[in-house]
């Protein structure tokens, strides 16, 4: 940080750290800058997370994972669009993400080679905490130009005693096509056409020479070898072990669900609060069982309480109990409500969204105390849970509203996952196999050729809740040596909706249905258009809005600038302008 100020000095700017949750731990910079930095809480102890400030360079350098330019009005709040700010993420060795260094300064002063600047420092402290890490090993370092071999841009890798890549800085793995889950599933042998067998007595011989190597993908590396203290076996071809717990059980293949469940096992046994959410019947308590069973608490109750599902005078009583006479009709032992039985275990709270305002209140004072107290007084009772909460509403738009409290948001929304609903997933085939030998495990059950299309295309509003019940009911209606599910064995209503699938407007049409755009309408414009339903969907957010169109940040403002170039261009040769605007 100190050699960044000493580059930027007097130019009205500052140098900030901030660590992987956003907060900023550190600010060097100009005296005449720090006070308006300050003003809008560019400081340490601030949260810089694109939860708290939307889009900005140092949470959308963390979402994103890679270094981020935010100028002027790209900025989430009107009051951050003075700055222009220039982030790179530092990484760890091993791929995780560590922290975020951040240089800004007054959008009017904006300098190009700013970026450039915050990259290379980034890199030179990515490199500094490789050396330090893995300064024993055996490691090579790499880059497509010789003379690139020793400056901030070289690859670097570290290599286990048998050949497999256990480290490597962000260049590294760019230049060798991996990503950090690669690291130590992936033998250096797979990537460069050397054997490794050879590799420390080249080192040990060599040291210090650089030689060409190809890669696999036939393009050429110079490499330098530098040796550690272990010797390199041959490796033998090895792949990681697939996860065995009970999130494993949920995962039929598809790309989305399987994102949810290895984020949700990093993060068991920590205690982080964890909220599902997505529509009605995704399986979102499914999941929070899972969760339960494959953490270190499974041997501990699982309590799960629906809030929509109790009037507002007794999900209070429910969910914290109540001393004996407290109200008339209490049983005279007294109850100890949900949040004491999970006591050890985990508290499952689905449709959080719907719980009142009032009972919101209570369980945020036993979130930030840790102890419950019941109905009508008493003491004070310490309690130890894992909290998993799911919603089908946007708890966002209800904070916004006043409807749900914003201090309790915070609390429980320590790893938000968005389960996919069943016309998004990608194996429906497999899930549905699944289903069919769980629920008829002493024959097997398949669906017949014309059923299985239909289900494929049908929307399924329902989801998994509804696709369960339906096969369900099916294998219920099989004959004694039936294997094939048919038209036959299906509730008459879904056979009807099934067969005669209502007409859906584009964007909203059932799995593979193929819908077409309405008359009149180019692809430009279906595309302007879900843009700029997204991008209200996220309230404004641009990166949260990117993330759900699959695109980078910069990606979308280019489309939108375009879309918006062309329409202009349109109206002025058909008449008078009408403006379109980007809110």
């Amino acid at each position: 940080m100190e050699y960044l100020h000493a580059q930027t000095r007097n130019s009205g700017s500052l140098i900030l750290l901030a660590d992987d949750r956003g907060m900023v731990l550190r600010t060097l910079g100009d005296s005449d800058f720090l006070g308006r930095a300050e003003r809008v809480a560019l400081m340490p102890g601030a949260s810089w997370h694109e939860r708290h400030r939307g889009t900005n360079a140092i949470g959308t350098a963390l979402a994103e994972a890679s270094p981020v330019v935010v100028h002027g009005a790209e900025h989430f709040l009107d009051r951050n669009g003075f700055l222009t700010c220039a982030a790179a993420p530092v990484m760890a060795p091993d791929g995780r993400l560590l922290g975020v260094l951040d240089i800004s300064g007054d959008q009017r002063g904006r300098h190009p080679h700013t970026f450039g600047l915050v990259r290379a420092a980034a890199q030179m402290i990515e490199n500094r905490l490789f050396d330090a890490r893995h300064g024993d090993a055996l490691r090579i370092r790499f880059h497509p130009l010789a003379e690139g071999i020793g400056t901030v841009a070289e690859g670097v890798a570290a290599l286990s005693e048998d050949g497999w890549i256990v480290g490597a800085n962000q260049a590294g793995l760019s230049l060798l096509g991996l990503c950090p889950a690669d690291l130590g599933a992936t033998s250096i042998a797979r990537v460069l056409q050397l054997r490794p067998a050879d590799l420390d007595d080249w080192g040990r011989r060599r040291g210090g020479e650089t030689m060409p190597v190809m890669q696999r993908t036939g393009n050429r590396l110079f490499v330098r070898v530098e040796p550690g203290r272990g010797t390199i076996r041959v490796a033998v071809p090895r792949t990681p072990d697939a996860p065995t717990d009970a999130l494993s059980k949920l995962d039929s293949g598809d790309t989305k669900l399987k994102f949810s469940l290895d984020k949700a096992r990093r993060v068991i046994g920590k205690p982080i609060a964890l909220l599902l959410q997505g529509e009605s019947g995704v399986g979102k308590e499914v999941f929070a069982k899972a969760f339960h069973d494959a953490g270190p608490r499974r041997a501990k109750p699982f309590i799960a309480l629906n809030c929509a599902t109790f009037p507002e005078n007794l999900i209070e009583t429910e969910l914290f109990g109540y001393v004996p006479g407290a109200f008339s009709g209490a049983r005279k032992e007294g109850c100890p409500g949900r949040i004491r039985a999970a006591h050890g275990g985990t508290l499952f709270l689905d449709e959080i969204g719907d719980m009142p305002h009032a009972q919101q209140s209570r369980l945020l004072r036993v979130l930030q105390e840790r102890e419950v107290v019941p109905v009508g007084g008493g003491t004070a009772v310490a309690v130890d849970f894992v909290l998993v909460c799911a919603t089908h509403r946007n708890l966002k738009a209800e904070m916004e509203a006043g409807r749900f409290r914003a201090d309790l948001y915070y609390r429980i929304n320590g790893l938000t996952l968005v389960l996919p609903s069943l016309r998004e997933r990608n194996d429906f085939a497999a899930l549905t196999a699944r289903m069919l030998r769980e629920m008829a495990p002493d024959r097997d059950v398949s669906l017949s050729d014309a059923l299985a299309s239909a289900f494929a295309h049908y929307a399924w509003p329902g989801n998994l809740r509804q696709l369960a019940n339906a096969l369900r009911t099916a294998c219920a209606l099989l004959d004694d040596g039936e294997t094939q599910i048919g038209w036959q064995h299906l509730p008459e209503d879904l056979a009807e909706e099934l067969q005669h699938p209502p007409r859906s407007p584009v964007g909203s049409g059932p799995i593979g249905s193929g819908a077409e755009a309405p008359a009149g309408e180019s692809l430009e414009q279906l595309s302007l258009a879900a843009m700029v339903r997204t991008i209200s969907a996220s309230h404004g957010n641009m990166s949260e809005a990117a993330r759900r169109l699959g695109i980078s940040r910069n990606t979308l403002y280019r489309r939108l600038k375009r879309s918006k170039r062309n329409q202009t261009e349109s109206a002025c040769a058909a008449g008078p302008i009408r403006a379109v605007g980007f809110d």
